[in-house]
This record gives C-alpha cells, sequence and structure tokens, in this order.
C-alpha cells in the first residue's frame, strides 16, 4: 500500500495488484447518518442519490453512460459514519473512473426538481424496507438498542424528514461536508500510486471545491463518545408468515483491540452451519432457514447480535434458545475446536473476499478513513491468528451476560413474553 496526503489534506492511498486488468477507485467521505441532526434526517443518503443527478459538466445520462459505456460499473452507498462513491473500470479507463466520480463530488447542482423527483425515490425506498421485515428489524434493533439518537435513527431518514427536506439545507449539508479533509481516494487494481496520485490531484484540486466560510461544521465530537445502549423490546406488527428476531447485546467500538476476538467469537455462534446457533435452531430443531450472527462498530460503541426467521408460534422459543446459547457459552466458554473452526472461518472469508479489486479498494480506504492507517492485510491475519483461547474467555465473559435488547417484526400486539424472556 501507498499513501499521499495533499495539502489540502485530503488522503490518496493505493494497493497495486498486477496481475489483473481491472481498477477500482473509491471516494469515501466522512459523513454518514450520525451526523445528521433530526431536521436533516437522511440528508446523507438522500446526496448519495442526488450527485448522481448532475454536475456542470455532465448531466445525469452522461453521468452512467460515461462509465458504462466501457464496460465498468458505478455506485454508492451510504453507512453510519461515512458514504463511498466508487467505480470499477478496466484499468486503461481509471483516468475517466477518477474523473466521472470526482466531478460528482465537487460539482454537483442539486437541483430543486431533482430534489423534487428523487425524494420521491427515497420515499419508495423507505416503503420497500418496510415491506421488507427481514430489512426492518435490522433498523428497528438499533432503534431499540440506542434510541432517539443519531445511530438509533435509520439511513435512510424517516417519511416526515424526507417530506420536509429542503433544496437549500441539503445543498448547505453538501458544501460543508464535502471539503478536501473529510475525503479519502482509494484506488486498488494494475496501478502505479504515483500516477493515481496525479489524476486525483488534478480532479480534485483544492479550488475544485465549493467555498466554506464556517468551519464550525467540521466536528464531530459526539461521534468519538461513548453512547451505551438501552435494553428492552421493540416490536413492530406485521401480519407476517415468518417472525424476524434480532437479539444483540453490547459489543466493542471499533477501536478495541479485542475486535479481532469478538470477530472470532461471532463466526463461532453464528457464522456458519457449524455454529451453535445455526446447530442448535436449524439442524436439531428445524426452527428457522436462516440463523446469523455478525458484529457492527462504530467510534464509542457497538454490538454483537443475532437474527433469526422463524414461523410466529415459535419465536418466543426462538428467543429463549438464542438466550440459553449465550448464557452456556458465558458460563462455559467454547470449545478449542470451535474457536479453531472459527479462527478459520474468519480468516478464510477475509481472504476470500479480497479476490476483486472492489474488496480491495473497500478495505484500503475505509481503513484509511476510520483508523487513519492501513492494517497490512498478513498482520491483520496474524492478529486473528495470535487470538488465545484465554482472550476468548475473557471476553465471553465480559459480554454475553450484558443485558439484551431484542428487535421483532411479525405478527405480535405485546412484547410481554419476549420481555419475560429477556430479562
Amino acid at each position: 500500500m501507498s499513501k499521499t496526503t495533499l495539502p489540502s489534506g485530503l488522503r490518496i492511498v493505493t494497493e497495486e495488484v498486477s496481475t489483473v486488468r481491472s481498477a477500482a477507485v473509491g471516494i469515501w467521505v466522512n459523513v454518514g447518518s450520525r451526523d445528521e441532526t433530526p431536521s436533516v434526517a437522511g440528508a446523507s443518503h438522500f446526496l448519495e442519490h442526488l450527485l448522481f443527478k448532475g454536475t456542470k459538466r455532465r448531466n445525469a445520462m452522461e453521468i452512467s453512460s460515461s462509465i458504462e459505456a466501457v464496460g465498468g460499473e458505478m455506485n454508492a452507498f451510504t453507512g453510519k459514519e461515512y458514504t463511498c462513491f466508487y467505480a470499477r473500470v478496466i484499468d486503461t479507463d481509471l483516468p475517466l473512473a477518477i474523473d466521472v466520480v470526482s466531478d460528482l463530488i465537487t460539482s454537483s447542482i442539486i437541483k430543486s426538481e431533482d430534489v423534487d423527483s428523487e425524494r420521491n425515490v427515497v420515499l419508495e425506498e423507505i416503503a420497500m424496507r418496510d415491506d421488507d421485515p427481514s430489512d426492518l428489524v435490522h433498523d428497528l434493533f438499533l432503534e431499540t438498542f440506542y434510541g432517539d439518537t443519531p445511530l438509533g435513527r435509520p439511513i435512510l431518514g424517516t417519511i416526515d424528514s424526507m417530506k420536509s427536506m429542503s433544496r437549500n439545507s441539503v445543498f448547505n449539508y453538501y458544501k460543508k461536508r464535502y471539503q478536501p479533509e473529510d475525503l479519502v481516494v482509494a484506488v486498488a487494481g494494475n496501478v502505479k500510486h504515483k500516477n493515481v496520485a496525479k489524476m486525483v490531484e488534478q480532479a480534485l484540486s483544492k479550488d475544485s471545491f465549493l467555498d466554506v466560510p464556517d468551519k464550525e461544521f467540521h466536528t464531530r465530537a459526539a461521534s468519538k463518545s461513548k453512547v451505551n445502549g438501552h435494553h428492552k423490546v421493540g416490536i413492530i406488527e406485521r401480519k407476517s408468515e415468518q417472525a424476524h428476531l434480532l437479539m444483540g447485546v453490547e459489543g466493542v467500538d471499533r477501536n478495541d483491540e479485542r475486535r479481532f476476538a469478538l470477530s472470532i467469537l461471532a463466526s463461532a455462534l453464528g457464522g456458519g452451519m457449524s455454529s451453535r446457533l445455526f446447530q442448535e435452531i436449524r439442524e436439531k430443531r428445524g426452527l428457522a432457514y436462516s440463523v446469523y450472527a455478525y458484529v457492527q462498530q462504530f467510534a464509542g460503541s457497538g454490538s454483537l447480535a443475532f437474527y433469526a426467521g422463524c414461523h410466529p408460534s415459535k419465536a418466543v422459543e426462538v428467543t429463549q434458545i438464542i438466550r440459553d446459547v449465550t448464557h452456556d457459552v458465558a458460563a462455559n466458554g467454547l470449545t478449542d475446536e470451535e474457536i479453531r473452526r472459527a479462527k478459520g472461518a474468519v480468516s478464510g472469508s477475509l481472504v476470500l473476499s479480497q479476490e476483486d479489486t472492489g474488496s480491495r479498494m473497500s478495505r484500503i480506504g475505509k481503513s484509511e478513513l476510520v483508523y487513519g492507517s492501513i492494517m497490512g492485510f498478513d498482520e491483520i491475519l496474524k492478529r486473528i491468528e495470535l487470538v488465545t483461547p484465554d482472550e476468548i474467555r475473557a471476553l465471553v465473559s465480559d459480554i454475553l451476560p450484558r443485558p439484551s435488547t431484542l428487535g421483532i417484526v411479525g405478527p405480535f400486539k405485546s412484547a410481554t413474553k419476549f420481555e419475560k424472556v429477556i430479562a
């Protein structure tokens, strides 16, 4: 990996993969839904849509067709703490990809008519989320866990916030948040760092950005403070064929050194067909088709959560099984064999995930934005391998006994039965 920091504060990171003929470029922006006030809830995601609607040099059709015409792909996504715009092309078309994506970042017009039309698109996206209980339950869990806080509010915003958001408010959010010191440009593939740095410096010169006289908008103190979760049951009633459960406990934040051990614990509990929860819920009892565990980590907070989709009549039983399994592991730990399998699963999936340039770009871009540095791939694998059974046991005894939070979407009017289970 190589890195250059421009005088403007913009960072450029690259990873050369000389054995491929592709290149992926991503511009990572240090802004996400966590940075929004209630009045502009959903603005980060809204901007993700709006920046594709037209710039000073290209209209919406020209933006999409320029990349598609060379067989490439371009898209974007928004998280709680960052936004990313990316393109993947043949290596010889990297200058075009950098130019187009940079154009979105610096020169989007955000016309009033585009705000109104794209507002309807986002409202349809919210409706689609609401019609998919397996998707909705994840937002419900975070809302239940974090309450009415920036981490608890959905990335998409709400119907009310989207309907009331004006062109001026979203444009001001854009020009204040999309500044060079808030950006990381990541490129992976058949590239040379020196050439990439020159292209990026030209495309994203300081003069390219909108002038922002008031810099106090660039504070993120709240994002760095510890955020405690609430421990209760959240229910959204839906007349669905399945109940969708997401039960979790407070985990570790993104800077905690125990995050490597936590990834192993999550894999052992719900990372595959040999995991505890999959064996107990699906293989032994046939109560669910989909069962898994996952970790979320933010600045100052995190969670370890367990998902299952089951028949509504079995929802209380499945919740109890998750509770029993986590309590058993808290009391008795994992076996050496479970730890060995989980380590192999985490390491193997990490290696396999890096087989394409897009994944490599994401790893280095997110690492630089979030941590300010990039841990080498071999170093990550080494850190996973060096996690000891004693470290796992210590983590288990700390995290799993913590009070649980449950989000459930299904045909339920009362949370009483579920509250008794997680009490």
